[in-house]
């Protein structure tokens, strides 16, 4: 008999790791780029995290899944150099913590939205299945995670340019 479906398969790993790898080669910017890496890495995390059975330390689970996103994304970051300001302008004179321009790395805040997306689908795709009655449309977790990023990453793109 089959096992019990997975919502983070390696399927949807290798599907989120191919759409950053074509990104990269269409020439779309940074942040859509990170978009793709960061679905990739947290994807990878939660397959990682289901490859151990046995509990070593509380929030294993969790703490594996930051630490594999982390040493997915961080490494690429000096690679892709584009910032983005954030002009924080609420009181005080310039230079202090509310009155300054913080440079983030565009790089890793796509990589939290792909994060985040991919974090969604799963229960995006059980509210799918409880609106058809409890039936998955075939290869429906992929379809939702790729359609995400996907939308999502067009949508930055157009911003972004």
């Amino acid at each position: 008999l089959a096992k019990g479906v997975q919502a983070h398969c390696p399927l949807c790993t290798a599907g989120a790791a191919l759409a950053a790898g074509g990104a990269l080669w269409l020439g779309v910017n940074v942040i859509v780029i990170g978009l793709f890496i960061g679905a990739f890495a947290l994807s990878l995390g939660f397959w990682t995290s289901k490859l151990v059975k046995k509990k070593f330390i509380p929030y294993q689970a969790t703490a594996m899944i930051l630490l594999v996103f982390l040493l997915t994304v961080v490494p690429i970051m000096p690679i892709m150099t584009n910032v983005l300001p954030i002009n924080v302008w609420i009181t005080g004179d310039y230079g202090s913590w509310l009155n300054r321009t913080y440079l983030i790395n565009s790089f890793f805040v796509g990589s939290l939205i792909g994060g985040a997306l991919v974090s969604l689908s799963p229960s995006l795709s059980r509210n799918i299945s409880k609106i058809r009655g409890g039936r998955n449309i075939p290869f429906q977790g992929v379809l939702i995670t790729l359609l995400l990023l996907v939308v999502a990453g067009a949508l930055i793109q157009v911003i972004a340019t």
